[in-house]
């Protein structure tokens, strides 16, 4: 039977690798390069990207979200120097994330989570994971724009793309 959750994790991980190739196959300057938008540049979109999942990544894990927030807070300011280091770090935390949820027996447990922007509430890892993977495809969209605005193409990274993709989900029905 198939794990939604985990379905979706793995959708996110597949259109973050997609818009990073898509990134790698244009000139190395795009990822700095200065754009009017969400983010000053491609490079801060990424690493924004990459704390957040990161953070929730280590409250899935166990970690008190302040304790999460307070280690991560500077990988968003941490700008890498390539693309490549962009997909080295994305692909160094979605394998050990993917396999914490395969993992889990039960993904519909519900934790206590003290979120220091918004309070104290009970959780679902499940909603975590939905959480995750909303906040990517949302700053993926601020990545195509910015693309966009810099003369070039993004990627399409659609959910529904992703079932044609993926083999192995197309089989699970």
């Amino acid at each position: 039977m198939t794990n939604y959750a985990i379905e979706m994790y793995n959708y996110h991980n597949w259109a973050n690798q997609t818009i990073l190739e898509r990134i790698q196959a244009l000139p190395p300057a795009v990822l700095s390069q200065d754009v009017n938008t969400s983010f000053p540049t491609i490079a801060h979109g990424l690493s924004h990207m990459l704390a957040v999942d990161t953070t929730w990544y280590q409250v899935v894990s166990g970690t008190s979200m302040p304790e999460a927030v307070q280690a991560c807070m500077p990988l968003n300011g941490r700008i890498l120097d390539a693309v490549e280091d962009y997909i080295l770090a994305f692909d160094q935390l979605s394998v050990p994330f993917a396999a914490l949820l395969q993992s889990h027996s039960d993904l519909e447990l519900t934790i206590d989570l003290d979120n220091p922007y918004a309070g104290s509430r009970r959780t679902r890892l499940s909603e975590i994971v939905l959480h995750v993977v909303n906040h990517g495809t949302y700053h993926r969209g601020n990545l195509s724009t910015m693309l966009r605005q810099l003369g070039h193409a993004s990627a399409m990274n659609d959910y529904a793309l992703y079932w044609y993709q993926d083999k192995e989900s197309n089989n699970s029905l």
